[in-house]
Order: C-alpha cells, then structure tokens, then sequence
C-alpha cells in the first residue's frame, strides 16, 4: 500500500517539477514578457489568497521531497531475506526461502502428511521453523511429530549448514479419507 502511494506521489511531484521547469526555461529563453512576470509578482504580493495557496504548494512540495529522500536513503526490502554465513572463502547468503523449501522437502517424505506449510525465523543461536501440517489421521500424531521434527532438522543443517534451534509442528487439520459405503436402497 505504501508503495502505491509513493508511486502517486511521486507522479504528482513530477508533474509540478515539470510545470515548474517548463516555465523556468520559457523565462530563460524570454518567451514570456517581462511584463507578464511583475504581473504575478504583484498580485503574489498583493492577494492574500494567492500567498495562502503558494504557502500550501511550497510545504507539500517539501514534505514530499523530504519523503523521497528519506526512501531514497532507506534500503529497502529489494534483496528477499536471507541468512549470512562468513567462511574461509568468502560469504554465503541463503535465503529464508530456500530454507523454507528445504524444510518442506523434508516434511513431504514422511508418510501421512498432506498438505505443509513453513515459516522460519533466523536467530543468533539459529534457525526456529513452525512446520503447519495436515495429516491423513491413520498413523500416531505424536509419533509422525516428532519424525517430522526429526527429519526437517537433520535435512536444514546437512543441505544448509545453519544449525535449528527448534522445529515447531502444528497440526492443523485431518484429511478425512474418502472411504464412505454407498446407499442402496
């Protein structure tokens, strides 16, 4: 949302930047008479309104320049977050993505698990993942559980490196399976 109003705001910034340069350039060139230009100083000085409605322009135009140098100087979230190691050879980023796909690789090969979900948090002490799942309800919960916790944990710290602090399964759901005797009457 923030970015479409940036984006709208600074369309409008260019628009008056561009008004504004247009009619610099045509004073530069003496396309506008000079008598044109003491007309509109006078009545800036003369009509209150006119004063009040350039006081107005002026502040929003650096307010909205102050905008877009704050977000200019902001580093913004252009890179995805990634978690960063130093080694010997030089730095490796991993991105909480990849992290991601590799704990729900791991979930995905354990039987009686449907549908997965991940979220990772990148700690000091290392990784915490919340695997969401929802499973077929044929084998033992606290069984597949904790295999789930297993593998995801074993897979994250061989593939990446990072050592997982924790590994949070939440259940969500059951699939109810499709094994239902018809009517006959």
């Amino acid at each position: 949302m923030i970015k479409v109003v940036d984006k709208l705001f600074l369309f409008l910034y260019s628009i008056v930047i561009g008004c504004i340069s247009v009619v610099l350039v045509c004073i530069g060139f003496g396309w506008l008479p000079s008598g044109l230009l003491n007309d509109w100083i006078a009545d800036l000085y003369r009509l209150d309104s006119l004063k009040i409605t350039l006081i107005v322009t002026g502040v929003i135009l650096f307010i909205l320049s102050l905008r877009f140098f704050i977000v200019s100087l902001h580093r913004g979230s252009a890179s995805a977050p990634s978690i960063d190691q130093r080694t010997d050879f030089g730095d490796i980023r991993i991105s909480i993505e990849t992290i991601e796909n590799l704990a729900l690789k791991a979930a995905s090969r354990q039987r009686g698990v449907k549908d997965l979900r991940a979220r990772i948090r990148a700690t000091d002490a290392g990784l915490d993942i919340v695997i969401r799942a929802v499973v077929d309800g044929e084998s033992s919960i606290p069984v597949l559980t904790e295999e789930i916790q297993r593998a995801v944990k074993e897979h994250v710290e061989d593939i990446a490196g990072i050592p997982v602090t924790n590994v949070a399964v939440y259940v969500a759901n059951i699939i109810q399976t499709g094994t239902f005797k018809s009517r006959v009457e």
